[in-house]
C-alpha cells in the first residue's frame, strides 16, 4: 500500500500568506509541464517497488485549474503504470470559484471521489486581504454543490487571522459545521518569510496575532468541533465517523509515497527525495533525462524523530516499542517524557504515547524536546 502525490504548480493569483511552490504565469509552458509530470510518472515507476496505490492526491498550486484533457492525461498515465487499488481514494484540491456543475461532472468522470476545498474564511474582508480568488458567497455555494454531487469533502479554515475576534472565529466554525462536510481541516495562520503577508506585518499594515490569542482560538475550535459531532484525529484535522483523509493519514503513519512534479517530496521509509522548486529547470531535467532533485538518507535517529513528530499529532499516538526498535531511548529522553507526563501534557496507554488535550496546544514543542541527537 502506497500513495502518489502530484503537484500542479498553477494558480490564478498569489495569496498573501502562501509560500508553496506555484506560478501565476504558466501559459507558455503549461502543455510541457503536463507532459513532464506524465513522463516523470513513467520514469519513477520502480520507486514504490510494485506496491499497490491506495491514494492519489492532486495538490498545488491549484489542481482545479486543470482541463478535462490535462487531468485525463495524468490519470491515464497513473493507471497504465501503477497498480491502483479498486477502492482507492482520489483527492483533488479545489478552490470554491472553480466548483461548478460542469467541473464536478468532469472530476467525477475522471474518478475523483474526494475534494479538498480551500475555503479559509466566510468573511469577505478576510478573503480580500488574503487575495483569494473566490468570494464569501461562493464559499457556501461551493460546499453545497460538491455535497450534492456526492463527493467526500475536506474543507479548510484558517484561524489566528489579524483583526478578528474570538466571536468572528466561532461564527466561521459554526457556519462551516452547519454545511456538514465529512471532514474539516483548520490551520493556524503562519507568517512565512518572502510572502506578501510577511511584508504587510513587517510594515505594520496588519497586526501579528499573539500566541495566546491563537491558543484561545484553537481551544474554541476543539469545543465547537466536539459540539458539532466531529472528532479530532490529528492536531489540525477533524472528521465525522471515520471519514479521515486516507492520503494525509498515510503521511502521519509513515506509509511510502511518490511525489511527482516540481517541489514534490517522496518517501520510501528510509529516505526522502524532493524535486527542484523551479518549473523550467524541472521540465528541462525530466525531458533531458536528468533529475533536478535532492536526497536525504534517514538515520535511525532521524526516523525516530520523524515518528515522534508525526505520530504525536494523531489520535493513534506513537508506539513506544516501535520507537525503541529504531533507537534505544536515552536517559534524557525518558526524563523529559516523565516531566511532560507530570505536567499533564502526555499520557501512555498500552505502550502508546499520546498527547493530552493540554499537550495538543504544544505538540511541536513537545516533539522537539523529545528529539534525539546524533
Amino acid at each position: 500500500m502506497a500513495g502518489i502525490y502530484i503537484h500542479i504548480p498553477f494558480c490564478k493569483q498569489k495569496c498573501t500568506y502562501c509560500d508553496f511552490h506555484f506560478s501565476t504565469s504558466f501559459k507558455s509552458y503549461r502543455e510541457k509541464m503536463i507532459q513532464a509530470i506524465c513522463l516523470e510518472l513513467t520514469q519513477r515507476v520502480d520507486y514504490l517497488q510494485n506496491q499497490s496505490i491506495s491514494t492519489v492526491y492532486f495538490g498545488g498550486g491549484t489542481p482545479s485549474l486543470l482541463t478535462k484533457e490535462e487531468l485525463k492525461k495524468i490519470v491515464d498515465t497513473v493507471s497504465k503504470n501503477y497498480t491502483v487499488e479498486e477502492d482507492f481514494e482520489f483527492t483533488l484540491e479545489a478552490n470554491p470559484d472553480d466548483i461548478t456543475e460542469a467541473q464536478l461532472e468532469m472530476w467525477k468522470a475522471a474518478g475523483v471521489n474526494r475534494l479538498s476545498i480551500g475555503l479559509q474564511s466566510f468573511l469577505q474582508e478576510d478573503l480580500d486581504w488574503m487575495n483569494r480568488a473566490h468570494t464569501a458567497i461562493e464559499s457556501e455555494s461551493a460546499v453545497r454543490l460538491a455535497k450534492k454531487f456526492g463527493f467526500q469533502l475536506t474543507v479548510d479554515l484558517i484561524y489566528g487571522l489579524p483583526n478578528r475576534s474570538l466571536n468572528d472565529w466561532k461564527n466561521n466554525i459554526q457556519k462551516l459545521t452547519s454545511l456538514d462536510p465529512e471532514h474539516i481541516s483548520a490551520y493556524c495562520l503562519t507568517i512565512e518569510k518572502r510572502t506578501a503577508l510577511h511584508h504587510m506585518v513587517d510594515k505594520g499594515d496588519l497586526p501579528q496575532v499573539s500566541e495566546d490569542d491563537q491558543s484561545e482560538q484553537f481551544e474554541m475550535l476543539l469545543q465547537e468541533m466536539n459540539n458539532a459531532g466531529y472528532h479530532q484525529y490529528e492536531i489540525s484535522n477533524f472528521a465525522k465517523g471515520e471519514n479521515y483523509s486516507r492520503h494525509n493519514s498515510n503521511y502521519w503513519n509513515g506509509v511510502d509515497y511518490l511525489g511527482i512534479g516540481p517541489s514534490a517530496h517522496s518517501f520510501d521509509g528510509k529516505s526522502r527525495r524532493w524535486n527542484i522548486a523551479n518549473n523550467p529547470k524541472y521540465i528541462k531535467g525530466i525531458f533531458e533525462g536528468f533529475s533536478n532533485h535532492e536526497d536525504e538518507i534517514l538515520s535511525s535517529t532521524d526516523q525516530f524523530n520523524e515518528l515522534l513528530l508525526t505520530g504525536l499529532r494523531t489520535k493513534w499516538g506513537v508506539n513506544y516499542k516501535k520507537l525503541s526498535e529504531l533507537h534505544k531511548p536515552s536517559e534524557a529522553f525518558i526524563k523529559q517524557l516523565n516531566s511532560f507526563r507530570s505536567f499533564g501534557l502526555i499520557q501512555e496507554e498500552t505502550d502508546t504515547i499520546l498527547l493530552t488535550q493540554k499537550g495538543k496546544l504544544q505538540a511541536d514543542y513537545i516533539a522537539a524536546m523529545l528529539f534525539l541527537e546524533e
